[in-house]
Formats: C-alpha cells, sequence, structure tokens
C-alpha cells in the first residue's frame, strides 16, 4: 500500500495498465513531454516512449476520432480531454461514431476506449475550465460514465474502465485531484463499474453524492449527527449505469433522500435518480426528496464562484428539512 493523492493513483493505474498490456495507448494535448496540465501522466511518456504516449494537436474532435477508429483497430486508447469545458468540440463524433458503432455493426466492432476529463468547479479556473456537464454524456446511450471520489476509488475505477469492451467517459474531479492522500493498493485492482458504495450507514436520512460532492456530503453528514440525525450515505460512482437500485433500497429504510450534485439543478442526474426513486420507493418516502445542486447558469469567474458553489452547510440545511419534515 501507498498513500496516493488522486493525481498519483491515475497515474499508478496508467501505469500498471500500460505495463500489463501492450495494446493501451495515451493520446491528447500535452499528455507526452509536459505530463499534463495537471501532470495526470508525467513519466509515462519516458517511461512507455512517444508511440504509446501521444502527444495530439488541439483538436478534440481528432482525439475523440483516433481513440475510436484505435479501439475499433483492437487497442485501448485513453484519450484525455483537457477539460470537459473543452469536450463539446468532440461532441458530434462521440454521439454519432464512438457511443453507437457496436449497435450500428450489430456487434462486429465494440469501442474499448476510456475518455478522461478532468471537471468541476472549486479551483478558481478560468472560464471553460469548471464544466459540470455530465448530464450531457449520461443521455448518450452507449456510453458508460464514471466519477471516482478518492484516490483508491480513481485508480480501481479508471483501470475496470480501461478494461471495459465499451466507451467510458471517465470524469476526474478537479477539485480533489490534490484535495487529500489515502492508501492505494500497488498492485493492479477493480473496482466493477455500476455499483455504487455505502460510505457510511444510517437509519434516518439518505444522502447521495458522487466526485467531488463526497468530502462536503461527510462533513455535513457529521454535523447532522452531531445533533441526532444518523446519515447513511452513498457514493453513486457510476453516473452510467446508475445504480439506483442500491439507493432505492437505502430510502425504504431512512424514508428520507438529499441528493447532491456539482451540476446545474436542470435535468440533472439528481432529478434523473429522483424520479427513479419515486416510481419504487414512493411509498417509503417520509418526506419530499431534497436536491442540492447549482444555480442553473454559467459557472462564475473566480471571484464570484464562492456564491456559486456547493457547500457543506447547504448539504447540511437540505439534511435538516428532510429530517424535521
Amino acid at each position: 500500500m501507498t498513500v496516493m493523492n488522486m493525481v498519483q493513483a491515475i497515474n499508478s493505474a496508467l501505469a500498471s495498465e500500460m505495463e500489463a498490456d501492450d495494446s493501451v495507448i495515451i493520446l491528447g494535448e500535452d499528455v507526452g513531454r509536459a505530463g499534463g496540465v495537471f501532470r495526470v501522466t508525467d513519466g509515462l511518456f519516458e517511461r512507455f516512449g512517444g508511440d504509446r504516449v501521444i502527444d495530439t494537436p488541439l483538436a478534440e474532435s481528432l482525439i475523440a476520432g483516433m481513440a475510436t477508429g484505435m479501439a475499433m483497430a483492437g487497442l485501448r486508447p485513453v484519450a484525455e480531454m483537457q477539460f470537459m469545458g473543452f469536450s463539446y468540440l468532440a461532441l458530434s463524433m462521440i454521439i454519432s461514431h464512438t457511443a453507437r458503432m457496436r449497435n450500428r455493426s450489430r456487434g462486429s466492432y465494440t469501442v474499448p476506449m476510456v475518455m478522461r476529463m478532468p471537471y468541476g468547479a472549486g479551483v478558481k479556473a478560468l472560464e471553460h475550465h469548471s464544466e459540470s456537464t455530465e448530464s450531457l454524456y449520461v443521455q448518450i446511450p452507449g456510453l458508460k460514465v464514471v466519477v471516482p471520489s478518492t484516490p483508491r476509488e480513481a485508480k480501481g475505477l479508471l483501470i475496470s474502465s480501461i478494461r471495459d469492451p465499451d466507451p467510458v467517459v471517465f470524469l476526474e474531479p478537479t477539485r480533489s485531484y490534490r484535495l487529500f492522500k489515502e492508501e492505494v493498493e500497488d498492485g493492479s485492482f477493480t473496482i466493477p463499474i455500476g455499483e455504487s458504495r455505502m460510505v457510511r450507514e444510517g437509519d434516518d436520512v439518505t444522502v447521495v453524492g458522487w466526485g467531488a460532492m463526497m468530502p462536503m456530503v461527510q462533513e455535513a453528514a457529521d454535523a447532522s449527527e452531531r445533533e441526532g440525525t444518523s446519515c447513511e450515505i452513498i457514493d453513486l460512482r457510476t453516473l452510467s449505469p446508475m445504480d439506483s437500485e442500491a439507493v432505492v433500497r437505502s430510502v425504504k429504510k431512512t424514508g428520507r433522500v438529499v441528493v447532491v450534485q456539482e451540476a446545474p439543478m436542470t435535468c440533472g442526474v439528481a432529478g434523473e435518480l429522483i424520479s427513479r426513486l419515486t416510481s419504487k420507493a414512493f411509498l417509503s418516502l417520509e418526506a419530499p426528496p431534497e436536491r442540492v445542486t447549482a444555480p442553473d447558469i454559467t459557472v462564475p469567474l473566480p471571484q464570484g464562484e464562492k456564491y456559486y458553489y456547493i457547500s457543506p452547510d447547504r448539504i447540511y440545511n437540505a439534511i435538516r428539512r428532510a429530517a424535521s419534515f
């Protein structure tokens, strides 16, 4: 076991899979000699060479198209979109070809590729560098969408994503890159895609989050528990496929739920999850489901970000409303 932050854990996962499988290729803007804008791929160019760690032009549609072709030809590319806000330029390729190639070819082709995307606010970045629009990708049939919340989760989920036979959008919360460290296994290990994680068991309120929201969820739950409200915390982990059944089971026990997402409210993953809950656990609900989300506006520039971003206090207040209804 080694103590790592999320950047180090992702780098370890990439190195482990590249060592074990020659078909694993990394490509993207500045991923080679520079080691990536966040240094996630640091050292991999020197270790594996320019044929397997490829610096591309500044063209996201090209990156997605190259990776799709490589995957169809038998490789396992890991393509980096430098920021989620830059990936929109590749949506035509991703929607029209990457996601539907298995269906179009009736299974003759699969597209075993990963698109890594740093995403989210909370670090006072520039415009287009703080996007949290994961529901765009969840909406696309044929894609899997994975969001780690801790260094260990990042390594295990990324290895599973690289080995998956279908395209995976792997969203890395920039706020969590160097936020904290934890012990991570040195060797290769996997965490299943499509299974949520029970972070803490509780009796009174189910609180669901993912990615960078999890430390704040835990802080808010700690404050609530000091006042006598027992919170059950679930890390959703995978947004597509979504493990809503685990949340349904929890809500049938607690009768109350708070869903926390960094993204804007309208048509978000939180709304989809609450819709599934109301159809499968309606008679178990003892209070209206609560959503804690960003407002439906563009992420503000750094000076205004603190008024936009989710806080533990907002989550705590939602837990209080649910518990006292």
